[in-house]
């Protein structure tokens, strides 16, 4: 056995000196170090061995595996600095490091998370609700029955006849009456898809919903809240106005326009001239959606209001194209 150990050491040691890449370390110490290595093949010998010479043969056997393990890590230490391979070189520790690029969130997802902690802070909680929408609860829940026009207003898209991409958030009002008694204030922000697209519209965009019912609620609650959103979201007194409008699910129902922030209220491309910018559609809960859900609407009233968080995200931010935010140039979203 010792023949052996020794035979087995000469043979690593003249392996090791003509390693000359460090892609043959791993197969190397696997040959003579591994667990089923050379060395350990041998070690599983030693109960042949006669009682008197097994310890001055494991003391042998364990010297030399040793010394094959130093020689192994020097060898590794040499080829790893580049000392192994020809035409490799040292690095120059004295260059600056490079700063790994940190990630952000997209201006989107921050305006729509300032949006929520808005509201929130008004008393409103959160609901979310499926992208892929039963029609009923889309449409007919808000009192648009098939064959209504104002189906017209939203460009759908149908996955069968009674599925769809949801066209705005407002599905999640119908959802929570139904499950819920008032009083309800609540927000429901998420994707909505819609086939349109120019500067101002894109087929897939974030929307919020709002509503509330109570006993008592007035249109002078809703102006009141979405003052203080305003206010709020751009940091300062922006002229707000009320347009009378008609939404199916409402009643009254307004459009709530800003002054443009892009132009400053003289007129550009995103206000179409007009100086001013629709951010959201609004008004009083239809009596006919709360008897839907099987609320009185005699005791009850409340408002609701969508808003559009891209809408939003070009004020806040004076961007005139809204499909900068989906073609994904760094240079642009690193601004934010």
């Amino acid at each position: 056995m010792e023949n052996e150990l020794q035979s087995l050491e000469a043979e690593a040691r003249k392996g090791l000196q003509e390693l000359t890449d460090a892609a043959h370390l791993e197969p190397f110490r696997v040959r003579f170090l591994g667990r089923k290595g050379a060395f350990s093949t041998i070690m599983r010998q030693l109960g042949s061995v006669p009682a008197e010479e097994r310890p001055r043969v494991g003391q042998l056997a364990n010297t030399i595996k040793a010394d094959i393990e130093r020689l192994f890590e020097e060898k590794k230490e040499m080829l790893s600095a580049g000392q192994g391979r020809r035409g490799v070189t040292t690095p120059d520790l004295s260059l600056p490091g490079r700063w790994p690029a940190t990630g952000r969130l997209h201006p989107i997802s921050q305006v729509m998370e300032e949006t929520c902690q808005i509201f929130e802070g008004m008393g409103f909680s959160v609901a979310e609700g499926p992208d892929v929408e039963l029609d009923y609860y889309n449409f007919e829940a808000l009192n648009i029955p098939a064959h209504h026009p104002a189906r017209d207003m939203h460009d759908t898209f149908y996955v069968s006849d009674s599925l769809l991409l949801r066209t705005h958030t407002s599905p999640m009002q119908a959802r929570i009456m139904e499950a819920r008694q008032p009083p309800l204030r609540v927000i429901a922000p998420g994707k909505v898809y819609r086939c349109d697209s120019d500067i101002t519209h894109t087929p897939m965009f974030h929307q919020v919903e709002g509503f509330l019912v109570d006993k008592k609620v007035s249109f002078a609650d809703l102006k009141g809240v979405l003052t203080v959103f305003t206010r709020k979201m751009f940091g300062k007194e922006l002229a707000l106005r009320f347009r009378p409008s008609f939404f199916p699910f409402t009643e009254p129902s307004a459009e709530v326009d800003i002054a443009c922030v892009i132009c400053g209220g003289q007129g550009c491309r995103v206000c179409k001239k007009t100086g001013w910018l629709e951010i959201l559609g609004s008004g009083m809960i239809d009596p006919e959606v709360f008897r839907m859900v099987g609320y009185d609407p005699q005791q009850y009233s409340g408002f609701a209001f969508g808003l559009g968080v891209e809408r939003i995200a070009m004020l806040k931010y004076g961007i005139d194209d809204i499909r900068l935010f989906y073609e994904n140039d760094q240079r642009f979203l690193s601004q934010f």
